[in-house]
């Protein structure tokens, strides 16, 4: 609907009418045409704005004062989008238009008293696809009253021409009489928390959920006043893979005058987590159909007042980061370490910059260092190599437009302006978070590391040993200084994202395969490495064909499956005419990995093994390249089905131990969809169930009768206490755990030991 009207009801609008109410607008009418829970509101349109700049005479002061900017200096920019803001907000909004906005903010209460609402700023070119103009416009909170309304208008309106909104538009190419300003009058929302969240990690393009939370208003996480708490959420499964938690201080929030105030957060709340598991998920499932709707990646805002999840703003994600191939040597120093806001790797020449400074002091190649970035800073952050901040996190104005930049960046340091110092060289790792000392990039492949830190913090010893799970090859340096045993699953499938990017046949067909090789041996020897003489477990691919034709190339190689979770996947891959080459590629790598590198801690795992005889064939097809089971190389199953629980006496014969997949487990077992919200909401997806723990007991049991060892790498036993304890109880030789829940779940696992160990004591003493 295009509408020629001044002010319409957000609830008359859709995703098509950006033109007159701009991308905000147009996403929030979006929104509440599909039914999510978005506050009421209604739109000024452009041609309120139009109507506005007509009739104060202002094209022209526009005119001439952009015509004054000298693109060399960042002072004439700031000079003359403070004398375009001081015309706008000396005009007088026309008498017929303040008529309709007085009606308007009236109907928005339906006959109650006029309260709080917030005034938001909605571009034509604003929360487009491929350009988000993130902060660039202006957003007031808590308004009150026609008076203070009128004023918020007009602030918005000049906020059309802030020195950081005329760069932004210089340099992606918007001519600036071509964009114009729509307002968002809404009903304000008094967060208790707020947050932000991604339905795809920005970073690294990898599918998981990200949702960021703190406490109060909005505005101080997206303005990066406030490092919030992070959550990853797997949208298949929904279920938690990872917390980095927060110190949270202050807030913002109402005041008893009805202004917005900075508050203290109470002492025993400032470490705490923000929002609980169940509104994580909440949150989480929110944003996952949102995407749905929309059909791509979405950027959310969202907050909770009174126990109710509201939804004020959504925009597809206009940048999602892949880093720049460069490498780090071993062994630099590193100074300060973050959240990996854009990935890639950059070194430079610090300078420190506050808001007295010119941002003329910040040259090409520079590494801008600052509490947190700003929108007027957009001019010079496009000059800098790389950006490190004290404050921020994924969401923050500094994190989304580094990526749009594809400058690395690192956010949430704490401490980088107090311990970096203007002049001193550095290299900031914008993928793992990282800022070393000197020029770091590597010239040369890194040797075999042949020490291993440990975690200083306190950790229990266990019997049963701990292991971590890895994705991230870049992440691998962290997790290995856990006082872990190892990884008990390194999942492949990142490498074929993120390393290799393409389909592995189409790959092989345009006679790439050695750069398939390469790629894949660069992934694996990283984690190897740092891990080393650690063991370290790889399973190989495991993509479900819809994920393989998303895949550059894939469409062509990929058959369409009404049902993929069970259809061709797993190792019927490997023993398929149509996919066997691609599997020999990846033991290819495994064994340079193993053989021309030395890292000798590698070994195999096989996911969806559905017969004995595909084992058979997969052990044939590695020992035609060298790949044999001995004392230092290891094949494991994961078992995941029930044909490897009622088997595992046939399946023993070909491996050397089992790692128990509990999400498929599960699954196939109790008849239940994991990706079903109705069946996960109702409880029959849980790996607690007596059946699934009744098939566990029997694997271990039967595979301990054939000396052969099982582990399991779900979250299950980081989530529930009492699962741990079961399979310490039923004698587990492993668990392999996301790094963020290493240590607390160890802890648990020692609880566990004791527990077991005194009751059965007490059984022998007859007590």
């Amino acid at each position: 609907m295009m509408t020629t009207k001044r002010i319409v009801d957000v609830n008359e609008l859709r995703v098509t009418d950006i033109p007159t109410v701009g991308g905000k607008g147009a996403n929030l009418g979006e929104l509440t045409m599909a039914g999510f829970p978005v506050p009421n509101a209604f739109l000024l349109t452009t041609s309120s704005y139009d109507h506005f700049v007509e009739s104060g005479k202002l094209t022209e002061t526009i005119r001439d004062e952009l015509a004054k900017i000298d693109k060399a200096s960042d002072d004439t920019l700031v000079e003359a989008s403070s004398r375009i803001r001081e015309a706008f907000e000396r005009c007088e909004i026309p008498k017929d238009l303040e008529k309709e906005i007085v009606a308007s903010y009236k109907r928005l209460f339906e006959g109650d008293k006029p309260s709080f609402v917030a005034v938001r700023s909605s571009a034509t070119a604003e929360d487009l696809p491929d350009a988000s103009f993130a902060g660039q416009q202006e957003t007031f909170l808590n308004v009150i009253g026609e008076k203070d309304l009128f004023d918020k208008v007009r602030k918005c309106w000049s906020s059309l021409f802030t020195a950081r909104a005329i760069s932004y538009r210089e340099r992606q190419g918007f001519a600036h009489e071509d964009v114009k300003l729509a307002v968002v009058v809404q009903k304000m929302v008094n967060s208790d928390v707020s947050g932000i969240m991604f339905t795809v990690d920005p970073s690294s393009g990898s599918k998981e959920i990200i949702v960021e939370a703190g406490y109060g208003l909005g505005e101080a996480i997206v303005g990066g006043e406030v490092t919030p708490d992070t959550y990853k959420v797997d949208r298949s499964t929904m279920e938690i893979k990872q917390k980095r938690l927060s110190v949270q201080k202050w807030k913002y929030t109402r005041g008893t005058d009805g202004s917005t105030v900075k508050v203290d957060v109470k002492p025993e709340l400032e470490n705490a987590q923000k929002i609980s598991d169940r509104r994580i998920i909440e949150v989480a499932e929110i944003g996952r159909q949102i995407e749905i709707h929309y059909g791509k990646p979405m950027d959310i805002e969202w907050c909770v007042e009174k126990d109710k999840v509201y939804i004020v703003q959504a925009r597809p994600i206009t940048a999602i980061g892949g880093g720049n191939g460069e490498k780090i040597d071993a062994g630099n120093e590193v100074i300060v370490t973050g959240l990996g806001a854009s990935p890639g790797i950059a070194s430079g020449r610090v300078v420190i910059y506050d808001d007295s400074m010119s941002l003329d002091i910040v040259k090409e190649g520079d590494i801008l260092v600052t509490s947190m970035t700003m929108p007027d800073m957009v001019p010079a952050m496009n000059r800098a190599a790389g950006i490190v901040t004290d404050e921020g996190g994924m969401t923050c104005h500094a994190a989304i437009i580094s990526r749009e930049l594809e400058t690395p960046c690192v956010v949430g340091t704490v401490s980088a302006t107090s311990l970096l110092t203007d002049g001193m060289v550095i290299t900031v790792d914008g993928t793992t978070g990282t800022v070393y000392r000197g020029n770091a990039i590597s010239t040369s492949k890194p040797e075999v590391a042949t020490t291993v830190t440990v975690a200083s913090e306190f950790v229990p010893i266990t019997g049963t040993k701990v292991m971590v799970n890895m994705s991230m090859p870049a992440k691998a340096e962290r997790s290995a200084a856990l006082p872990c045993d190892g990884v008990g699953l390194m999942r492949s499938e990142f490498l074929f994202t993120n390393y290799v990017g393409e389909h592995p046949v189409s790959l092989i067909a345009e006679g790439r395969k050695d750069e398939l090789i390469e790629k894949l041996t660069e992934g694996i020897s990283k984690v190897c490495r740092v891990f080393y003489p650690r063991k370290v477990i790889l399973r190989t691919s495991d993509f479900k064909t819809n994920e393989y034709r998303d895949m550059k190339g894939g469409a062509d190689f990929e058959p369409l499956e009404s049902n993929p979770m069970i259809g061709w996947r797993g190792c019927s891959r490997y023993v398929s005419p149509d996919y066997k080459e691609a599997f020999m590629c990846e033991l290819a790598a495994i064994k340079k990995v193993r053989d021309e590198m030395g890292l000798r801690n590698l070994n195999i795992m096989l996911p969806f093994v559905r017969t004995v005889d595909e084992v058979r064939e997969i052990t044939a097809m590695m020992e035609s390249i060298g790949l044999k089971r001995n004392r230092d190389f290891s094949l494991y199953l994961m078992a995941e089905i029930p044909a490897n629980i009622l088997m595992a006496e046939e399946f023993s014969e070909y491996c050397d131990g089992f790692s128990i997949g509990s999400n498929d487990l599960t699954q196939l077992i109790m008849g239940a969809d994991r990706d079903s919200d109705i069946l996960g909401r109702m409880g029959y997806f849980d790996e607690r169930n007596e059946a699934v723990k009744r098939a566990i007991s029997m694997l271990i049991k039967t595979a301990h009768a054939k000396g052969k060892s099982v582990g399991i790498c779900g979250q299950g036993p980081s989530v529930y206490p009492e699962f741990a304890e079961f399979l310490v109880e039923e004698g587990i030789d492993y668990i392999s755990l996301n790094p963020d829940t290493f240590v607390k779940t160890k802890s648990v696992i020692a609880s566990a030991e004791k527990r077991i160990m005194l009751k059965r004591m007490r059984e022998l003493s007859g007590n």
